[in-house]
């Protein structure tokens, strides 16, 4: 077949119109519109699937970034918590070494007893201020919270559970539990 038979026959084909079939054309025309109908409920419906979809990451996002942003903060907030705890038997020690000296009396050891004094009172001051707090024990009930109840003394002359000393001091820094005191708790015999 030379290329202008194939030309002339391929026209012909294209200019035939296909034969429908000829029937009832309102049936016809309904049976378009329910295949339209159903067509476009179909797509309403994949839509709300997808818009569904969208609302569910956008929050699924904004709770990532939210809870992102929370861990940033509580990370640079308590950054320092680690420190601080390093510090705290430094803290303790000037304390014993201050609480050793008060009965010292006049004379050169007293001087250095007011220096320990000023040296303890500046590095607890700039420890406040970092967000160090102490736990207040004295008459306080126990808390297993925040104490470490290191001895059991039986008594009636205290309440059941009360705080009756301290051992070593407990801190939070800014709020969190940094080290729970170590206390002696008054129970009934």
């Amino acid at each position: 077949m030379s290329t202008e038979e194939f030309n002339i026959l391929h026209t012909a084909d294209m200019t035939e119109e296909p034969e429908l079939p000829q029937g009832d054309p309102a049936a016809d025309l309904q049976a378009q519109v329910a295949v339209l109908t159903d067509e476009r409920d179909r797509l309403l419906n994949e839509k709300q699937e997808i818009y569904d979809r969208l609302l569910r990451n956008q929050a699924e996002f904004e709770n990532a970034r939210r809870r992102a942003e929370r861990e940033r903060s509580e990370f640079v907030q308590y950054a320092g918590m680690e420190m601080v705890r390093d510090m705290l038997p430094v803290v303790d020690d000037f304390e014993r070494a201050w609480q050793a000296g008060t009965g010292l009396a006049e004379g050169p050891a007293k001087e250095y007893l007011k220096g320990i004094e000023l040296i303890y009172q500046r590095l607890v001051d700039r420890l406040t201020r970092l967000g160090l707090e102490p736990i207040e024990t004295a008459g306080q009930t126990f808390d297993p919270n925040l104490h470490q109840a290191v001895e059991r003394v039986e008594t009636n002359d205290a309440p059941d559970q009360t705080i009756l000393s301290e051992f070593q001091r407990g801190y939070r820094f800014k709020g969190r539990l940094l080290r729970p005191s170590m206390v002696r708790v008054a129970v009934r015999p």
